[in-house]
């Protein structure tokens, strides 16, 4: 778990508007996303892990036990239900709503945090570096 601690900076990403269409995001929305370069800061506080994306625009914090559900909003704002895993040497993350469920894998590769998100069939994969 300790190599996913620290900051990382947006790198790249690949199919990252499919994606965003996938999961119900609106085209403004999407412009938005594809300017805002985050910075995803990944902390261990007390029993809780801390995952702090932040950009020039927003904060967003999630607090979770492993294997615990919690609540979260999701990119759009609606409220969904996760609970991330770890399994080997990856950060699985489930995400549902009324109407879909989201599969976010952070694994690191090559000293970077790679992140691949899943939503029906369309798979996206943003490459963070570390700050």
């Amino acid at each position: 778990m300790d190599v996913f601690f620290g900051s990382w900076k947006f790198d790249k990403s690949e199919n990252f508007d499919d994606y965003m269409k996938a999961i119900g995001v609106n085209d403004e929305l999407i412009s938005v996303a594809n300017v805002v370069k985050p910075v995803i800061t990944i902390s261990q506080e007390e029993e809780s892990v801390v995952i702090t994306t932040q950009t020039v625009i927003s904060k967003k914090e999630i607090r979770f036990q492993l294997g615990e559900e919690f609540e979260e909003k999701s990119i759009d704002g609606r409220s969904c239900k996760s609970v991330i895993n770890l399994e080997g040497e990856k950060l699985v993350q489930v995400q549902k709503d009324e109407s879909r469920e989201i599969t976010i894998v952070r694994e690191i590769q090559d000293g970077k945090l790679i992140t691949t998100l899943t939503c029906d069939e369309v798979t996206a994969v943003v490459t963070y570096e570390k700050v």
